[in-house]
């Protein structure tokens, strides 16, 4: 499909309409949410990137805006051919499975997974588990779900310690990684307190991190490529930490790899993407035990698509791919699906 090629949706053929869901951030500071809570949603240069992108393909771009806009255009009786998700959602596990699931109520394509791929890789524990019983590296864990549950954590030391549920490292901090369990209980209260969700308590990766770019569904997913995320002296301490995510141009390198490890980055990433039944387009990250061998961490079914900060993108331009060719090559993936119905 090329450009503005007219599509056959129902039994009317047209120039197809393109719908773009988002939560942006300033809307919600605005109603009193915070700088961190508000961490995943996107800046206007997001939205208007990829706004760019439709119209440059021909197609009509409208912006819907969150979930609450949509309910109310849907209502309205407007419509669309297929909307760009990108919608992360503000409360609760089912938060990033809210607009596609809004959207197949109304039979309306969209881009990226569906409800269900977003509902279970919003959840780290869950997916875990899904992920471990493919035969996939990844650390062993277990979930806290009260101050209680510390006491019952019978994985060795150091340890790994993250909400559950949230991205862009939330509740990531230099103090992720703990020693002993006088700090992991620490820990464990102030996420419960902070993010009020279970925490994921994982045996701590002394190796390298690498986040793995896919594009693309089922048979047809590919890797784009793997980033090395490389910490300078400067940045917080052992993990890929929000401070560090936000302050990225001067505290984190990211390096194209293409060594034995990546290879195996890549293997296992396509393995969770097709076992997972994600869809178009997201990111894995993994990270490296002490032999070298790459685990599966988590992985991003909305992956973040700011055209100059985002991992996805900033892989993309490290391998040549354009940003309009990203934003395109996602909108065919889903089209392919739209055009077998």
């Amino acid at each position: 499909m090329q450009g503005v090629d007219n599509l056959k949706v129902g039994r009317v053929s047209q120039q197809l309409k393109i719908g773009l869901t988002y939560d942006l951030r300033d809307d919600y500071l605005q109603e009193g949410f915070d700088l961190v809570e508000t961490a995943e949603f996107d800046l206007p240069d997001t939205i208007e990137a990829i706004e760019k992108v439709i119209v440059d393909n021909g197609y009509q771009a409208d912006c819907i805006g969150n979930i609450k806009s949509l309910a109310r255009r849907l209502v309205q009786g407007d419509r669309w051919d297929l909307v760009f998700n990108i919608a992360e959602g503000m409360h609760g596990f089912g938060r990033e499975a809210q607009v596609p699931a809004l959207l197949e109520a109304y039979d309306i394509p969209y881009t990226f997974s569906d409800p269900l791929g977003n509902a279970v890789t919003l959840h780290k524990g869950i997916t875990k588990q899904i992920v471990r019983n493919l035969g996939i590296p990844t650390p062993d864990f277990t979930v806290v779900n009260s101050l209680k549950d510390v006491e019952n954590v019978k994985l060795k030391f150091p340890l790994f310690v993250k909400p559950v549920a949230e991205g862009t490292g939330k509740g990531i901090s230099s103090l992720s990684k703990t020693n002993n369990r006088k700090d992991l209980q620490t820990v464990c209260k102030h996420l419960l307190k902070t993010f009020r969700q279970p925490v994921l308590v994982e045996t701590y990766l002394p190796g390298r991190e690498f986040t793995v770019g896919i594009l693309g569904t089922g048979k047809d997913a590919r890797a784009l490529g793997v980033l090395e995320v490389i910490l300078r002296p400067e940045a917080e301490k052992n993990a890929y930490s929000y401070e560090n995510k936000e302050h990225y141009d001067k505290l984190v390198e990211y390096v194209l790899v293409k060594d034995r490890e990546a290879q195996m980055a890549i293997k296992f990433s396509l393995a969770a993407w097709r076992g997972l039944d994600l869809r178009d387009a997201g990111r894995i990250d993994l990270r490296s035990d002490k032999n070298g061998i790459p685990h599966f961490m988590e992985v991003n079914s909305l992956a973040g698509l700011n055209p100059v900060r985002s991992d996805l993108p900033i892989l993309c331009s490290k391998i040549g791919m354009s940003y309009h060719n990203l934003i395109t090559s996602i909108i065919k993936s889903a089209l392919k699906r739209v055009t077998k119905r």
